[in-house]
């Protein structure tokens, strides 16, 4: 029975895999035109390089099957990174979209996204792990470092004795690319250990944030959001 179950999950779950992957390929299709004949291109060189090996060395039987498979797979590697670099390139520019990537950074870090923000939408997301405290900013560079310095002397009255780092995503110099945000994080060298990471985290919490009780929906956020305004100083 247990076997049964199992066989008739997998059957339920494959047409919605094969729908995931075939909407993938639509999407990057639109930003990659040539994607198709890539990953044939790929798959076809592939496996006519194994087997002309098999015929070489008198097994083209086993290189074959061999080639098809690590064909399959070099098509599938290819295509995967296609899609991401496709997926960056329309979320790039929009208002959240580094918020989207450092939530999928991995396991270890914990993100807090839109922790301070200004009327121009300029907005400064936290993440922790055991590099740290890092700060990433998106929007006007000059603006996001007001933001940026102010989110700094904030913590520093709490997490003092945990490096904090500041990176502003966008194309221009000393700036880091979308695409490349997940990469600089993982390299940053790691000074904390488990228990300290999740020692600042409760720190940070207990400190609060800008949007701790505004709603935000996740991936990028909307261009019509506004700021709350605070109440007035009599």
């Amino acid at each position: 029975m247990a076997r049964k179950e199992t066989t008739a999950a997998d059957a339920a779950a494959n047409p919605g895999r094969l729908k995931q992957i075939a909407l993938t390929y639509k999407m990057t299709r639109r930003a990659d035109s040539k994607i198709g004949l890539i990953i044939a291109a790929v798959g076809i060189v592939t496996f006519g390089v194994f087997l002309a090996i098999g015929f070489w060395i008198d097994h083209p039987v086993y290189l074959g099957i061999l080639g098809f498979v690590l064909a399959f797979l070099a098509m599938a590697i290819v295509f995967g990174r296609r899609a991401e670099r496709a997926a960056f390139g329309q979320m790039e520019g929009q208002p959240g979209a580094a918020a989207a990537v450092l939530d999928k950074i991995g396991r270890g870090w914990t993100t807090t996204p839109a922790v301070a923000m200004n009327r121009s939408q300029d907005v400064v997301h936290r993440t922790v792990g055991k590099a740290g405290i890092v700060l990433v900013a998106e929007g006007n560079a000059n603006r996001v470092k007001g933001l940026l310095a102010a989110e700094k002397k904030k913590m520093a009255r709490i997490v003092a004795d945990v490096p904090v780092h500041d990176v502003i995503v966008g194309t221009g110099e000393g700036q880091v690319e979308l695409k490349k945000l997940r990469t600089t994080l993982l390299k940053l060298p790691r000074v904390l250990q488990g228990p300290q990471v999740t020692a600042t985290n409760d720190r940070l919490k207990a400190m609060g944030d800008l949007m701790s009780n505004m709603p935000l929906p996740k991936g990028p956020m909307p261009k019509n959001v506004r700021m709350p305004r605070g109440p007035k100083m009599r």
